[in-house]
């Protein structure tokens, strides 16, 4: 099939021809990132990609090329010269600088140790040096610490319908301690209450309904959004008691204003007493809740602002803050470690089963319909979230990517976003992630970042100093304003100039605006020829700057890019036959090649038979191949000869005549056949064998007249010197012997004539027996009348005795 292509600056062509395509085009290859960049200093070629490399060699480019030049890749750096002490590569490191081991602990340990003490995640800290595309890895461990504190506070909705649910929860205090002893030893509870804002429709404004807002008899509080009821306290006894004078209230419509609730838990950590240890909030409810965008129905526009805001530790702006977010708290709850377990009825599982999922580190169980097994389900919940433990980070700056890698229990491994978490860890358990942190370019201040990775729900974290390499060592040894850079209008660094702003060229010598003069231009016309740099190149400065191939292997070169290293003559569809190198479209041959297109081999180990000799004697090696100066021979060392008799015959008659004194020649035998040596041996065994000589030999077997066989050896040492070994005994056939041929005759007639009459014995019995059947067969089919003679008269007379009276 036709194939479009396009030669630089030739009008478009079609080719069906491979052998010109092989001759004039070349395959476009994904070509080098490096190259293509068309980096114009050290920084700039790093901040590329991880397999570039800058050469400081001052002496690198050769004549026509740029300074982009200098950034490839290290093997081809290498292969155009430069060493590999001149190559600027640096390359990215991780240094740990704080690594406190996990902490072992145990529960029936004498000795306590304070929340800050304890060591979960390991190590603490570390700095990363990042260059463009390479990534960097490392190890982070966890370990669940026993007898870790935990503090839990119980956020319970008032409303009316929790009547019966308050019995119940005024014993949970020591109830829960009691409970929570088996898990740690270091334990605090606190109590809060929610209703709803305190605005219509939500509840009703009436004065009479603002002091009791339930109906007939009840006794009920008077309405409102949140209260702290009693701060984290190791007290269970006083839990009970302040709980126990809890009143129920009560509001309009169903959803609850439990948000609320939440944001203030989350964010008044002085109020609420929050240690620096696990923390728990329990949402218990048997109702939904509003959101951000419900307060509208109350006149309430403004989105809530995630601040503290209680008094008396009541909270006091609902009336003036809308709802807050599910987004909203995802963060704060996340940002201040608390893990969420909703206690709520079997009717609402289904709405907070899917706020679960929006909220990473929560828990739902199912309340009965009077709290009674509230502890159980706490115990339960806190077994699942501990067992749990999922990796977060901060915001990353902008280019930069992690990916994380778990390492679980029973060597169980994840990646992606299964990465970031293990599951089913007990206390005591440790498990390892590997966390993978690459760059693609460099801030845009090129200063130092952080993040920090933490396991949700849990106080520790590590902390990441990103350090982004985006110059090259060499850079701070630069010369700025560089005599050598074109009387100053530059910084020399790296072997090359970096230019000032305004100024281009290798050494800096041109300003922008003097780029297209027709006088520079002049400068880059190869024999006042109209073609500028050959049509290979660009003039910059009056001076040829040559274009880039998309194969980084192929470049051109010379003061007027007429040179390239890719239009030499090729063998065997590669360049200088792959044994030597194009320069300015000559091929540069290696050592014992020659030819224009090096495919000339001047070594004869090709060329030697096997009795070492060069083409068997009967021709000359030639790059490597033999040529037969004798047109009668061929093969790969001239050793077949298909016109040629055969050895074996040529000599048959001359050796028969000398060792036997038989055959044709036996009468000439003396004038014609004495042109070789005869040597006699007693059998065949005594025969040379191929492997024994350094020169051809031939074995040959031979019948005369007699029908006599008689073997011998030919061989030529030398070329001039003739060996025959022959057997000095002839192989002749014995004669016949007749008696047991005649006794074989006779006793082969005899049995053909005895197998003869028991073939005819054998026909004659077959043939019997089917006439036999035929008989049988028409005796059954025959059929006879049994009609009465006429004139048959019985032979018998009866005769009755009158007298006869039967007595």
């Amino acid at each position: 099939a036709a194939l479009n292509f396009c030669i630089p600056n030739e009008p478009y062509i079609q080719c069906s021809l491979w052998l010109f395509l092989t001759k004039y085009c070349f395959f476009l290859s994904e070509g080098s990132d490096c190259i293509k960049a068309n980096a114009q200093s050290c920084g700039e070629c790093i901040q590329v990609a991880e397999k570039c490399g800058w050469c400081t060699d001052a002496d690198f480019l050769k004549q026509g090329e740029s300074k982009s030049a200098r950034c490839d890749e290290l093997k081809s750096l290498i292969t155009k010269g430069c060493s590999k002490a001149k190559i600027e590569n640096p390359r990215g490191s991780i240094s740990i600088d704080k690594d406190k081991p996990v902490t072992n602990r145990k529960k029936d340990v004498a000795e306590k140790l304070k929340p800050d003490q304890i060591t979960q995640i390991q190590p603490q800290k570390l700095s990363l040096n990042l260059r463009s595309g390479e990534a960097q890895t490392f190890k982070l461990k966890f370990k669940r610490a026993e007898d870790y504190p935990i503090d839990l506070y119980y956020l319970m909705d008032l409303s009316f319908s929790m009547k019966d649910d308050l019995e119940n929860v005024k014993n949970l205090g020591t109830d829960l301690m009691r409970e929570m002893q088996e898990i740690t030893s270091d334990f605090k509870i606190g109590f809060g209450s929610f209703v709803e804002k305190t605005v219509m429709p939500y509840i009703s404004t009436t004065p009479a309904r603002l002091l009791n807002p339930c109906t007939s008899n009840e006794n009920c509080t008077s309405p409102f959004s949140y209260k702290n009821v009693l701060k984290l306290t190791e007290n269970g006894q006083q839990f009970n008691s302040l709980v126990s004078k809890q009143q129920i209230s009560g509001n309009l419509d169903s959803p609850e204003g439990g948000f609320d609730a939440i944001m203030q838990v989350a964010v008044c950590g002085d109020a609420i007493g929050w240690r620096n240890v696990t923390r728990l909030l329990v949402f218990s409810t048997d109702a939904g809740f509003h959101f951000a965008g419900d307060g509208k129905l109350g006149g309430i526009v403004l989105p809530n602002d995630g601040k503290c805001h209680l008094e008396n530790n009541m909270y006091t702006m609902s009336h003036y803050y809308d709802y807050p977010s599910i987004a909203h708290l995802v963060q704060k709850l996340s940002d201040n470690n608390i893990q969420t377990i909703f206690a709520v009825t079997e009717e609402f599982q289904p709405v907070y089963k899917e706020l679960k999922n929006l909220i990473p580190k929560s828990a739902v169980g199912t309340l009965s319909s009077n709290s009674s097994n509230v502890i159980k389900l706490i115990i339960d919940s806190y077994n699942s979230l501990s067992s749990e433990v999922i990796l977060e980070n901060n915001k990353v700056p902008e280019g930069v990517s992690i990916k994380y890698k778990s390492i679980c229990k029973n060597g169980v491994v994840g990646t992606g976003e299964n990465g970031r978490k293990c599951s089913n860890i007990s206390i005591g358990d440790e498990v390892s992630f590997d966390i993978t942190i690459e760059s693609q370019k460099c801030p845009s201040q090129g200063k130092s970042e952080t993040i920090r990775i933490k396991p949700l729900g849990f106080n520790e974290d590590v902390e990441i100093v990103l350090n982004f390499i985006c110059e090259c060592e060499c850079s701070k040894g630069g010369e700025p304003l560089s005599k050598i850079c074109h009387n100053g209008n530059g910084t020399f660094e790296c072997g090359a100039c970096r230019c000032n702003e305004g100024r281009i060229g290798r050494l800096c010598e041109c300003s922008t605006d003097e780029v297209r003069t027709d006088d520079l231009d002049g400068n880059c016309r190869k024999d006042n020829g109209t073609d500028i740099c050959s049509n290979n190149g660009d003039c910059v400065c009056g001076t040829c700057e040559c274009k880039k191939r998309e194969n980084p292997e192929e470049r051109y070169s010379g003061k007027f890019c007429d040179c390239d290293n890719f239009n030499c003559d090729r063998s065997n569809n590669k360049l200088c036959g792959g044994h030597g190198r194009c320069e300015c479209r000559v091929c540069i041959c290696d050592a014992n090649y020659t030819g224009s297109a090096c495919d000339c081999s001047l070594d004869t180990s090709t060329c030697l038979a096997a009795n070492k000799q060069i083409c068997n004697g009967r021709g000359t090696c030639e790059c490597g191949v033999c040529k037969c100066t004798n047109p009668k021979f061929q093969g790969p060392t001239c050793e077949i000869c298909p016109t040629c008799p055969g050895v074996c015959a040529e000599h048959k008659e001359c050796v028969q005549c000398r060792a036997f004194e038989t055959g044709e020649k036996k009468d000439t035998c003396q004038r014609d056949c004495s042109y070789f040596n005869l040597i006699r041996v007693k059998d065949r065994d005594k025969l040379p064998q191929p492997a024994d000589q350094s020169y051809p030999l031939s074995h040959c077997k031979e019948r005369d007249a007699n029908d006599c066989w008689f073997y011998y050896t030919y061989a030529v040492r030398n070329d001039t010197m003739r060996e025959v070994y022959v057997v000095e005994t002839l192989e002749c056939p014995a004669g016949p012997d007749i008696i047991p041929i005649v006794a074989g005759v006779v006793a082969g007639i005899v049995l053909i004539g005895l197998a003869l009459l028991l073939i005819w014995k054998l026909l004659m019995i077959i043939h019997d027996r089917r006439e036999f059947a035929k008989f049988e067969k028409e005796k059954m089919n025959a059929k006879w009348d049994t009609g009465e003679n006429p004139i048959y008269k019985s032979a018998v007379t009866t005769v009755v005795n009158p007298k006869y009276e039967g007595k």
